[in-house]
């Protein structure tokens, strides 16, 4: 139940983008009115002006090379097929959060609905893995401190006694430039989502559709050593159930606290990314074959995860089910993991259920 006067809604997105298409939608079909829309430019140029009263949402920077350019504080558009730069981009989306965050405090009923160190934690993976480790939710150990090179790395492997690790870049997002990494005595394995580019100029890192694999020793320490300049978060490979012939990973997303919209990411490769060739596994199966109080307690500990960051609507959890289907772990907790097309919860897509929690929200803090 809403307020006899709705609050407006204002987005700071990327506009003409598919994410705001579809909240716009969720809004019009709950009877009120288009968000009031921030682009991403301006803030990422530092404009921004908030409206009195609005209920602010934040949305995912997206593709777009001005604003990318913007937020990294280059003097043209970066190559967003590039790997590297993510450190840049991160400074620079920080400092715009701190920028949206005094505006809205400075607006009259002004409100985030987003917490901008909530998002700030969730887009940096040491972080987001330090905080979840202290609440007592399951994640896959991780290595500590940095680590600074290939070399690093391998000691870092060795003293733990792991065979398997992911190194993923800190800041990095869509499994930009994470390798899944076998290494024993005499043989080594990179599988990658990196295509690694030797130049005149020296080394270059491009995000591929497809899978790469490096078995030599000098090309992956070389691809390691350049992910490592960008900062890198490395973490023990747990073993993923496998169903229907697929490791299978779950996306789920908890909204105002609840576990809402679930999909199974089903791959061959290590990453589960539905972007990299990978599909959508049979979900209604998965759940079956775990049973309800094994679901139950997957989604309590994807809830948990949520409940890390209390001043944030919504979040997408990665979670892994062991193949004992009993144990569970969360591997990544995604400031803009809601974007699950076709997948409903009670009849709602993931863009009316954030409305619909904004509704209940703006039920108890009326302009």
């Amino acid at each position: 139940m809403t307020s006899a006067r709705p609050r407006p809604v204002a987005v700071v997105a990327v506009p003409g983008g598919r994410r705001l298409a579809l909240f716009t939608a969720a809004l019009r079909a709950a009877g009120r009115p288009d968000p009031v829309v921030l682009p991403w430019r301006g803030l990422a140029a530092g404009e921004v002006k908030v409206p009195p009263g609005a209920l602010v949402r934040v949305d995912s920077p997206g593709e777009d090379p001005e604003t990318a350019r913007l937020l990294r504080g280059l003097p043209h558009p970066p190559d967003l097929y590039r790997v590297e730069g993510s450190a840049a981009f991160h400074a620079g989306f920080r400092a715009a959060l701190d920028r949206l965050a005094a505006e809205v405090a400075a607006t009259p009923g002004a409100r985030l609905v987003q917490d901008p160190a909530d998002l700030v934690t969730m887009s940096d993976k040491r972080r987001c893995h330090a905080l979840l480790t202290a609440a007592g939710v399951p994640v896959p150990p991780a290595l500590d401190g940095p680590v600074e090179d290939y070399a690093a790395l391998r000691a870092g492997m060795a003293r733990r006694g792991w065979g398997r690790v992911f190194v993923k870049p800190a800041h990095g997002s869509s499994a930009s430039g994470v390798v899944a990494l076998t290494a024993g005595r005499d043989r080594v394995r990179a599988d990658t989502s990196a295509d690694l580019v030797r130049t005149a100029a020296g080394v270059e890192l491009y995000n591929s559709l497809v899978i790469r694999t490096y078995e030599s020793e000098a090309d992956v320490a070389t691809l390691v050593d350049a992910l490592c300049a960008e900062r890198v978060h490395v973490e023990r490979r747990l073993p993923k159930v496998v169903h229907q012939g697929r490791a299978v990973d779950l996306r789920v997303l908890v909204v105002a606290g609840r576990a809402t919209h679930v999909v199974a990411r089903a791959s061959r490769s290590p990453m589960t990314n539905l972007h990299l060739g990978n599909a959508r596994g049979d979900l209604t199966a998965l759940r079956a074959r775990m049973g309800e109080d094994a679901w139950a307690r997957a989604m309590a500990v994807a809830e948990r995860a949520a409940a890390c960051f209390p001043g944030t609507l919504h979040a997408g959890v990665d979670l892994l089910v062991a193949p004992s289907l009993r144990s569970f772990a969360v591997c990544e907790v995604n400031a803009f993991g809601d974007l699950l097309p076709g997948v409903l919860h009670e009849g709602r897509d993931t863009y009316a259920e954030q409305v619909r929690a904004l509704q209940r929200m703006e039920a108890t803090c009326p302009v």
